[in-house]
């Protein structure tokens, strides 16, 4: 039998030089490929970065959004932010725009008349407090009815020099429910919520008067028959009709039954939400809408309010503060979900309301304090 022939050296050599060629090429092949990756990684978030940029800004829903996320951003602690994306001009601009027609939405004349609804003594009455969870796109809320209006009085802060969260003033007073009112000074979002904007009237005595020059300001509040009242009036005014509740905030998003913001556009961006209504029966509509959560509710602007309000029969209605100051509470609990990062914030007015509201005393804290004297960010 014949053996088989070794190989010759140099053809071992060849075969060699051969595997070790197609090794060395697939070396250099891994590497040039995990650069190659990650170059077109970069330069397909380049690409996606100018296309993103020229939707933002050259075409028209590209403007719609950027503005809605200015809007949004102006209601925040963090307004300077919108002049990165709209320019410092325009943020001044938008902002002037907004109060002017903020302004002009609180001066046509109010003439709705509330008739509340006579049942027999058969007729199952009603609770006084209802409270009913909401949802739309984006956000989720609730909608109080207090279907006796005159069961519903301002509350205050206890002591001076620091506003008081409302789930303490509902506690503290016995309420059976309350929602945060007015605005106050914030400077650097980190107020104490002890003075308040505009004025604040309790019990049909102006608690707190902020207005220094000016002739008038935007309420929102209740008289004494239970009517809401929410539009542009002069402390002359308010006096004169009756106003018994009330604190400064705008702006009126109803009147006469009309929505007055036309569209989402007109909505003030996208943040959390508290506002006041009215039906015709005389109950008054709290709607609080949470948000800043995005894996829960990112908020609504108002005409998302408006709407709410019109689908459950307001007549009139109003913008509250709303923001992180957002707090809906019902026998002692907190209903909804605030959005500020330390709970609850602490608030110079809350709308409460009781069983016998006529037993309730609601000193003023703010008597003998010149509103000039009140330091807004000192804390205690």
């Amino acid at each position: 039998m014949e053996q088989a022939s070794l190989p010759k050296r140099s053809t071992v050599r060849q075969q060699n030089k051969k595997t070790n060629s197609v090794k060395n090429k697939k070396g250099k092949k891994r590497k040039k490929g995990f650069g190659w990756y990650f170059s077109r990684i970069i330069l397909t978030f380049f690409i996606l970065g100018l296309i993103g940029s020229g939707w933002l800004f050259l075409t028209p829903s590209g403007n719609e959004f950027r503005f809605l996320i200015a809007d949004t951003l102006i209601t925040t602690q963090h307004r300077y932010l919108a002049k990165y994306i709209i320019g410092q001009d325009e943020l001044d601009r938008r902002v002037a725009e907004y109060n002017k027609q903020f302004e002009e939405m609180g001066e046509e004349k109010d003439t709705h008349q509330i008739h509340p609804q006579q049942t027999s003594s058969e007729a199952v009455r009603k609770p006084l407090v209802e409270v009913e969870e909401i949802s739309g796109k984006g956000y989720r809320g609730y909608v109080m009815t207090v279907n006796d209006p005159t069961k519903i009085r301002l509350g205050v802060p206890s002591a001076r020099g620091k506003g008081e969260k409302v789930s303490s003033m509902v506690k503290r007073t016995g309420a059976i429910a309350g929602v945060n009112a007015g605005g106050f000074a914030d400077p650097n979002w980190k107020g104490n919520g002890f003075k308040p904007i505009g004025v604040v009237i309790s019990q049909g005595k102006l608690y707190y008067n902020g207005l220094g020059k000016s002739g008038s300001t935007q309420v929102v509040g209740i008289d004494m028959s239970g009517k809401m009242v929410a539009g542009n009036y002069s402390l002359k005014e308010l006096n004169n009709m009756g106003i018994k509740e009330a604190v400064t905030f705008q702006p009126r998003i109803i009147v006469n039954g009309k929505g007055l913001i036309k569209n989402a556009s007109q909505g003030w961006g996208i943040a959390p939400r508290t506002a006041m209504g009215q039906r015709a029966d005389g109950a008054i509509l709290f709607v609080v809408i949470d948000g800043r959560q995005p894996t829960y509710s990112i908020g609504a602007n108002l005409y998302d309010v408006q709407q709410i309000m019109l689908e459950h029969g307001a007549v009139i209605a109003a913008n509250l503060d709303g923001g992180s100051s957002t707090v809906l509470v019902k026998d002692n609990e907190i209903v909804n979900q605030p959005s500020s990062e330390y709970g609850e914030r602490y608030l110079p007015t809350a709308f409460l309301v009781f069983d016998h509201p006529e037993q309730v005393n609601i000193p003023n804290i703010w008597a003998g304090l010149n509103p000039k004297d009140i330091d807004p960010g000192k804390k205690k």
